[in-house]
């Protein structure tokens, strides 16, 4: 008798899929059948491919979104959930895990280039705090936001961190003791989100977004980028010294030269992203 033939296996995707729009690098969640939650796999993807494109001259701009019908579902509970057979209970997992997804996360702040959200469906905890993370975000109509650690017993420490940054107070105090998702609307009136689109266009409107942002100077966007955090973070006297001297600084780049004739002159500016 002759034996079947053994059927092939079905090639694993990668979890983290890359491609180039134009000057614009796509970013996009490729763990569906897991509701795209951060294992730690998917944080060391995500962290490497940001700091690969830090210098990058080619990409401008970097747009995140996700396959299937989540954009992320947070942590990957039954990861973590496994560790818990360790001899120290998982302690030393646990801990390893969240400064990773933190050092991630503070990658997207501290990138050179300018981050987009492009959320569908579900985003919470970890996921809603990679959103809060992003520089800007788009979301469909459909798309929700929550924070519901608490109410599996896992307060939503490291997201709160984001969302608090993103969001008056009491409403991400709300969002943290309720675990109650907001709408994509909520969402934009909060801050959380720049603007709501249709559903199934929101990966289309993050690209175009960030075409305009990938027009202007390169060396410009770096140099606000890096102050709109730095002088947040400040006293008011502080960030007005601090950002003084930015703007001196930033005066005497090339790029702020040609930007200012082309105005006088009404032309259109060439950068040299210098």
């Amino acid at each position: 008798m002759t034996a079947p033939l053994a059927q092939p296996r079905p090639q694993e995707q990668p979890i983290l899929l890359r491609e180039s729009v134009g000057s614009v690098a796509v970013l996009t969640l490729n763990r569906p059948q897991a509701r795209n939650c951060l294992s730690e796999a998917l944080i060391a993807e995500l962290h490497g491919a940001l700091d690969r494109l830090r210098n990058d001259a080619g990409i401008r701009v970097i747009v995140i979104c996700a396959n299937g019908p989540v954009f992320s579902s947070g942590h990957d509970l039954k990861e973590l959930t496994a560790r818990r057979s360790d001899a120290d209970g998982g302690r030393a997992f646990f801990e390893k895990l969240m400064r990773q997804c933190s050092a991630m996360m503070q990658a997207v702040v501290h990138s050179p280039k300018p981050v987009i959200a492009a959320v569908q469906g579900v985003a919470t905890a970890a996921g809603c705090q990679l959103v809060a993370s992003c520089d800007l975000a788009v979301a469909a109509e459909r798309a929700t936001f929550a924070t519901p650690g608490v109410d599996i017993g896992l307060f939503c420490s490291t997201p709160m961190v984001a969302l608090s940054r993103n969001i008056p107070r009491k409403h991400a105090m709300h969002m943290l003791l309720t675990g109650e998702p907001i709408t994509a609307a909520t969402a934009r009136d909060l801050g959380l989100v720049n603007t709501v689109v249709a559903n199934g266009t929101e990966r289309d409107a993050a690209i175009e977004l960030a075409m305009r942002v990938a027009s202007k100077s390169a060396h410009t966007v770096k140099i606000g980028k890096e102050a709109f955090y730095r002088q947040a973070e400040m006293s008011l006297a502080d960030a007005y010294e601090y950002a003084a001297e930015v703007m001196t600084e930033n005066m005497m780049a090339r790029d702020a030269a040609e930007g200012i004739g082309a105005f006088i002159e009404k032309r259109k500016p060439t950068w040299e992203d210098r």
